[in-house]
């Protein structure tokens, strides 16, 4: 089922936008129970590139970018054994804003036997952004989660930096219920943090993928595997209260992805036994 409506607010407040999505298994194949969406938020079709009924589905957003005042508010609902891959075309930009906070609220559910695998684009923060990020994911103990945030301060390519803005994050991973993940990051006008040691260092890229697993020895076939230090860029892999997280911290968006890629191959295999399949949407 699709739904739709367009609602434009006050011009001082932004644009209002929601998409839910409800996905389930049908014989063998993940399809839509529900897809709702309300103003430039949208899901077009679901793709089948994979043998096992995995939807890939890739969320849309027509405008291109979110200036302050905009809200937009993404709800997922994986039901038992659907099996999804959510990702998105391009880069998501949040403008200078002249007052208002830029909204985008996340909330990711996977029931007992489903996968959510959660790849979205990058997000871009022009100087002077004001922006608050909330992400909540809940699952069940037989579920499966992966999934990147990947934060761009200011455009790097044309030596651009975050000098000034607002940026408040905040995600959290519950487990039947139990809060089992917490990460917070705020960022203000001039913050040290920006360039400390103890905080980004002057880069203006940070990545985080969560994988939940208590399989500890995948942490040992990471680090085989990814190189973790270069002249430029950090690569840590830990594990913390069955929660796999891989962070990055440098000056390349292309480069956390091509070690986030990697990371998505080898632990699909270890746990789901399959090769991974690369979204058609990143080739183009």
């Amino acid at each position: 089922m699709t739904v739709s409506s367009f609602k434009k607010i006050d011009f001082n407040e932004g644009w209002i936008a929601k998409l839910h999505l409800d996905f389930v298994e049908v014989d063998k194949k993940t399809v839509f129970k529900q897809n709702i969406h309300q103003g430039p938020l949208q899901v077009q079709k679901i793709f089948y590139p994979e043998a096992n009924g995995t939807g890939h589905v890739y969320i849309l957003h027509p405008p291109g970018g979110v200036v302050g005042g905009d809200s937009l508010d993404v709800n997922i609902n994986v039901n038992s054994n659907a099996k999804v891959l959510i990702t998105t075309p391009a880069a998501g930009k949040f403008y200078r804003s002249a007052g208002p906070i830029a909204c985008q609220k996340q909330i990711l559910e996977v029931a007992s036997n489903g996968v959510l695998e959660w790849f979205p684009s990058e997000n871009i923060f022009f100087p002077g952004a004001k922006v608050k990020l909330e992400t909540r994911i809940n699952l069940s103990e037989t579920s499966h989660f992966i999934g990147w945030d990947i934060l761009c301060l200011g455009r790097p390519s044309i030596g651009e930096t975050f000098v000034k803005g607002q940026l408040t994050q905040r995600l959290e991973v519950f487990m039947d219920g139990r809060l089992i993940r917490l990460e917070k990051l705020i960022i203000q006008d001039n913050d040290p943090m920006l360039k400390a040691k103890w905080g980004l260092r002057g880069e203006p890229v940070v990545g985080t993928l969560f994988c939940i697993t208590s399989r500890t020895e995948l942490v040992d076939l990471l680090r085989e595997n990814i190189d973790s230090l270069d002249r430029d860029n950090l690569f840590s892999v830990t594990l913390v209260d069955n929660v796999i997280l891989c962070r990055y911290l440098g000056n390349s968006v292309e480069q956390v992805k091509q070690k986030f890629i990697k990371v998505w191959h080898l632990l699909r295999m270890a746990l789901r036994g399959h090769e991974s399949v690369i979204p058609r949407i990143w080739s183009t």
